[in-house]
């Protein structure tokens, strides 16, 4: 693995979004944990994005814990990407 990929690796975060609350911290890690996570994502199709400066965030809540209204247009962002990608609609949305 390369040192970027490496440096990509090392810190996972995922969140659940239920589309009537604010999203919530579902996991977060550190090298072979970040790996787990990673690998459940694929294993089960979720899509992964990519920034560092929100994951060194969001590393900061703890599990379980809602998103800070403060995060909340960086993390829509994520999870409007994660729709688009995957091509599903937000909950409601028609």
């Amino acid at each position: 693995m390369s040192d970027d990929k490496q440096r990509q690796a090392d810190l996972a975060i995922a969140l659940n979004y239920d589309g009537s609350n604010a999203p919530r911290l579902t996991a977060k890690g550190r090298g072979a944990v970040a790996e787990q996570i990673f690998s459940i994502a694929k294993e089960h199709n979720i899509p992964l994005h990519q920034d560092t400066e929100l994951s060194a965030l969001l590393a900061q809540i703890p599990l379980g814990d809602e998103i800070p209204e403060a995060l909340y247009r960086a993390v829509a962002e994520v999870i409007a990407f994660a729709y688009l990608l995957s091509g599903k609609r937000p909950p409601g949305y028609e």
